[in-house]
């Protein structure tokens, strides 16, 4: 079987099934994973982020499952720089990694690597003081009216992604999304897959993963965050919700239907972000072949 030096990447939609796959893979090659979701980071929020299960992280080592706590936030070019050398250690030992999640800036930073886009504290700071006082749909606005093309592709509720593209076409006088050139600097023999669901069937998958978190207790786990319900962190579909059923802004049916829907829109924003990828291995559920099977044999992982 070769896979030297292969980082495999499996990305896209949430409840799509990626994690499964992801252990299935990491078996079959004999190494490691390393998580790309950007809440599965944090310690505090179980439930709501979709976590492996205790069984399933200990089939494989997982690295950035639990790994940080909410306050202190994990940025993409943070998390590029403490998960390249782990990644670079799994390739030189392991002869290949595998790298899961649906976050698609962490995945790129890490892969691709950053482009150089300025900062500026002061800036950052009158962003993040406007978020405080004004809320977030005042960031959507703003960002729809300054950069139509960024808005359309951002996941629009989280607030740290909103500040920092406001930031940086303030400091430019440009827009954010003609800065982000995407542009390879890290040069990874990358092989990427995405699992292909009917949307139905996906929007579906994400409805029972909500009602199946519900029983598990998310609405007790959000609950006991809610005094910190303004870290950025926590700003995050399953959590956001709940604070707002307790801040008397919905009713509890139209909380959990608040997920479902925010959910859904989330998992479109997914599927849009893979659009820029020119290799993209997509995998289909819905083949008599199995998910791992039609990886290995796009990947030349099958010795014939």
């Amino acid at each position: 079987m070769d896979s030297n030096g292969k980082v495999f990447v499996i990305q896209g939609p949430t409840a799509s099934g990626k994690t499964s796959l992801a252990i299935e893979l990491a078996q079959k090659l004999k190494t490691e994973i390393i998580s790309a979701d950007s809440r599965q980071f944090y310690r505090e929020m179980t439930i709501g982020t979709a976590k492996p299960s205790d069984l399933e992280l200990s089939q494989v080592k997982h690295h950035f499952i639990h790994s940080h706590s909410i306050n202190s936030e994990l940025s993409a070019s943070q998390y590029a720089q403490e998960a390249k050398p782990i990644l670079d250690q799994l390739l030189k030992e392991k002869g290949s990694a595998v790298i899961v999640g649906g976050s698609g800036m962490f995945i790129d930073a890490l892969t691709l690597g950053l482009d150089e886009i300025p900062h500026d504290k002061e800036i950052q700071s009158k962003w993040n003081a406007l978020f405080e006082t004004e809320g977030l749909e005042f960031l959507q606005n703003e960002l729809l009216r300054l950069d139509p093309a960024y808005y359309s592709k951002v996941d629009t509720m989280n607030s740290v992604r909103l500040i920092r593209a406001l930031e940086v076409i303030e400091i430019t006088g440009k827009p954010f999304s003609s800065l982000r050139k995407g542009e390879v600097k890290n040069d990874y023999n990358i092989h990427r897959f995405g699992i292909s669901w009917n949307r139905e069937d996906l929007y579906q998958r994400i409805d029972q993963r909500v009602d199946l978190m519900i029983e598990a207790g998310l609405f007790d786990e959000a609950k006991s965050l809610f005094h910190q319900r303004k870290l950025r962190a926590l700003n995050t579909v399953g959590y956001a919700e709940f604070f707002r059923y307790w801040e008397n802004e919905f009713d509890f049916n139209e909380a959990i239907e608040k997920i479902k829907q925010h959910t859904r829109n989330y998992a479109k924003r997914q599927l849009t972000w893979l659009k820029r990828y020119d290799q993209l291995g997509e995998l289909t559920p819905y083949s008599e072949s199995s998910l791992i099977n039609q990886l290995a044999e796009a990947a030349n992982l099958i010795s014939h």
